[in-house]
């Protein structure tokens, strides 16, 4: 119960910030698509990114996760901006053996916190702290232990210029024990580049690359390569960013999926 009102509560959170926040129809399609690609943007979106693994586990099935992930800007003073993001994934987790059933749920939820400064520049940046909460609802969706760590992110976005391109990185070690579940000691790095077209069309590439410092040797490693496209389209005057790209693990553990396909679609609430 404790698992689901946590993730109950930062629904609601979530959801009360955009039933707050106003619509607007004055930015065009091109400027929509750079802020939906600026993760520090002063923007209120919630992108829902399904996630679908091919040739996953011993049995090489599909997983599927849908990360609903809203991200809400603060600001502090002047200068300064505090940019929330919240990852709440649900997983169909397939079997493992031929007399196992699948299993779908909640996962761990993750929160991350940056501190940016208003006026960057070019060059925009921020820091803060990610924490790993165990939320999950089956015990083949998480790990029991909390987790904590730091996190950062920088990206040129340039005006007049169709690129956009930086990275965002953290780690997270577990902060608390288990009797059963594993260390956590996990770096997550993703490199996204964007070139961008007229009316709100671009080319991405944003492969999500994880290392899992406690695994044996040769088994730390997940590095996809690929990519795809994306095109801000108008439901009146929501804007919303549709995206669609595929990935290939070239570098992976074992059991760890051999390509990956997603789809998202951004809900945007610019001011």
């Amino acid at each position: 119960m404790t698992r689901v009102r946590v993730s109950s509560f930062a629904l609601a959170v979530s959801f009360a910030a955009l039933s707050s926040a106003p619509c607007s129809a004055q930015q065009t399609n091109e400027e929509l698509a750079k802020a939906a690609q600026n993760p520090l943007a002063s923007l209120i979106s919630v992108p829902f990114q399904l996630n679908t693994n091919f040739d996953t586990g011993p049995e090489e099935r599909t997983q599927n996760v849908l990360n609903i992930q809203p991200v809400v800007p603060f600001s502090l003073n002047a200068d300064w901006n505090l940019i929330s993001r919240t990852i709440m994934p649900l997983i169909w987790q397939p079997a493992s053996t031929p007399f196992e059933g699948s299993t779908f749920g909640l996962g761990d939820i993750q929160l991350n916190g940056f501190l940016s400064p208003k006026n960057s520049g070019e060059w925009i940046w921020g820091v803060g702290a990610v924490a790993q909460l165990p939320t999950h609802t089956n015990n083949r969706l998480g790990n029991d232990r909390w987790g904590l760590g730091p996190t950062a992110v920088v990206l040129r976005l340039e005006k007049g210029s169709p690129w956009v391109y930086g990275a965002l990185i953290n780690n997270i070690w577990s902060v608390s024990g288990s009797s059963s579940d594993p260390k956590i000691n996990q770096l997550t790095l993703q490199p996204f580049l964007n070139y961008n077209f007229p009316d709100g069309f671009y080319l991405t590439s944003s492969p999500l690359i994880t290392a899992n410092w406690e695994a044996a040797s040769g088994q730390k490693w997940t590095v996809p390569v690929g990519g795809g496209f994306g095109k801000i389209v108008r439901f009146g005057k929501l804007p919303v960013n549709l995206q669609a790209s595929a990935y290939y693990n070239v570098e992976r553990p074992d059991n760890a999926p051999r390509w990956s396909l997603r789809l998202q679609a951004q809900l945007m609430f610019p001011k």
